[in-house]
């Protein structure tokens, strides 16, 4: 073989081939530009929860929630320690009992812990009947309990679900003669602390402070508060004459609830040779500043449904807690959870869990009409529509939460809290300030969005909490 063809062979064109007769498409890249999209980011989310919240201007940093005062205290949920088989009420929860609430004495309060029993139920059996005496606190330390009731015409009636960290019978440690007004049956297999009222009885003899606090408790003024525990302002109507009128005024909270403006950071570093010379055709520097703007707006929302402090998921009020009946989230459970609050205005969901609704409608036969919300269409039930919020966990038991909302602040509802108006601020209630260059020339910019959430009265936000997401039956 001669040098040519051993020269052309080792550069890919055989004696065979044609030469070419125009420029490759691989060398005319080096003198050309291409199109480009923006840099792209994958962790973008709808984000509902903020383009639906109403806004309030929070000057100050602080906002503070004025409610009528309120008997209605306590009646929260109680933590418990597992050790082993061995579960164990923590002495310090007691005080979410609402007749324990204001008691501090720690050495009593562990004493009543102690004399908690542990009692273990299977599905279907049941805990306490109708019409017996109710001499008995319980305490659901794991499982789910139903409360059953008689209707008009003898049908059996579902009056709630109680689970893990709720209580009934409260009325033992009140003395009361009284009877239990519905039966409690285990739905599932259950674990719960049963105080006797025997052994209340027995530490009250030698606990005064208990005893005193519990009479104490007893003769507070509790008719004298309406159906949501707040005091009674004091009407009269029907009245003929020149009757006496009675004189009242409204109470408010000693000790309204203040929310401090939470905050979101993060220091953006640029170096200055590629702020100088990379900006043709797209600014690095911006695009560097968008994505980082999009990653804090959806911590944002993170935090306002998960932040122990002021998130949503934290901040429902117990009575407004409820538990699926079935365990998948059946029309019937959205029906109980919207109908706890006048004007439900949104129902908030991860995706696996709206999934598991559009399961539940299928397998009934229904097909509600859509809602449109800014624009775009969603699912809805009842007109309320289901908003796509992927921030609320699904836990390894594939279990999830339906958040629903009243919002607004003079519809006394959810609200979000920002400040507007900041130094160097790039959207609402966010602001780039620049912090100078260092020795390496990497310019720094301190990227920061100030915002909370405030609930106005209780019943503005509920939970339908450990909803199944893999019913695929």
């Amino acid at each position: 073989m001669s040098v040519d063809a051993a020269q052309d062979t080792a550069h890919g064109t055989p004696d065979d081939a044609q030469p070419r007769t125009s420029l490759d498409t691989a060398a005319a890249r080096n003198l050309a530009t291409t199109t480009k999209s923006a840099p792209q980011m994958q962790g973008i989310s709808s984000r509902w929860l903020l383009k639906v919240l109403p806004w309030v201007q929070v000057s100050a940093g602080t906002y503070r929630v004025n409610r009528r005062l309120s008997y209605a205290v306590g009646d929260g949920r109680v933590t418990f320690v597992k050790t082993g088989s061995e579960v164990r009420v923590i002495p310090q929860e007691l005080g979410e009992i609402a007749a324990l609430r204001t008691f501090g004495d720690e050495g009593a309060l562990t004493a009543l812990a102690d004399r908690f029993v542990q009692r273990e139920y299977g599905p279907g059996e049941v805990i306490a009947t109708v019409g017996e005496p109710a001499d008995t606190v319980y305490l659901v330390a794991h499982g789910k309990i139903e409360k059953l009731g008689e209707g008009s015409y003898g049908e059996q009636t579902r009056l709630g679900v109680v689970a893990d960290g709720d209580h009934f019978g409260e009325q033992a440690l009140l003395g009361d003669d009284s009877t239990w007004q519905f039966t409690a049956k285990a739905a599932t297999a259950t674990t719960v602390l049963a105080l006797p009222r025997t052994a209340l009885t027995s530490l009250l003899g030698v606990s005064d402070p208990l005893r005193e606090h519990l009479e104490a408790f007893r003769s507070l003024p509790r008719q004298r508060s309406n159906r949501k525990g707040e005091a009674d302002i004091e009407l009269a109507s029907g009245h003929k004459g020149e009757a006496s009128l009675p004189a009242t005024y409204v109470d408010y909270e000693v000790r309204p609830r203040e929310y401090e403006l939470s905050v979101a950071q993060t220091v953006l570093r640029v170096h200055s040779r590629v702020a100088d010379l990379y900006n043709e055709p797209m600014n690095q520097t911006e695009e560097q500043l968008k994505l980082t703007v999009e990653a804090l707006r959806e911590r944002q929302e993170h935090e306002l449904i998960n932040n122990l402090e002021f998130g949503l998921l934290h901040n429902a009020d117990y009575e407004q807690r409820i538990q699926p009946h079935a365990g998948p989230p059946l029309p019937d459970d959205l029906d109980e959870l919207i109908s706890r609050r006048r004007g439900t205005r949104y129902l908030l969901a991860n995706p696996k869990t709206i999934a598991a609704i559009g399961r539940e409608w299928s397998r009934a036969g229904l097909y509600p009409d859509p809602a449109e919300v800014h624009g775009s269409l969603v699912p809805a039930w009842r007109g309320v529509p289901i908003l796509s919020c992927n921030k609320i966990p699904v836990s390894p038991e594939r279990t999830s939460s339906i958040i629903a909302l009243r919002t607004g602040e003079d519809n006394q509802g959810v609200i979000g809290l920002n400040q507007t108006g900041l130094p160097d601020e790039y959207e609402p209630g966010l602001n780039v300030r620049f912090m100078g260059i260092d020795e390496k020339a990497v310019i720094s910019y301190l990227v920061s969005t100030y915002f909370s959430a405030a609930v106005l009265v209780p019943d503005a936000l509920g939970v339908l909490e450990n909803v199944n997401v893999s019913n695929w039956r």
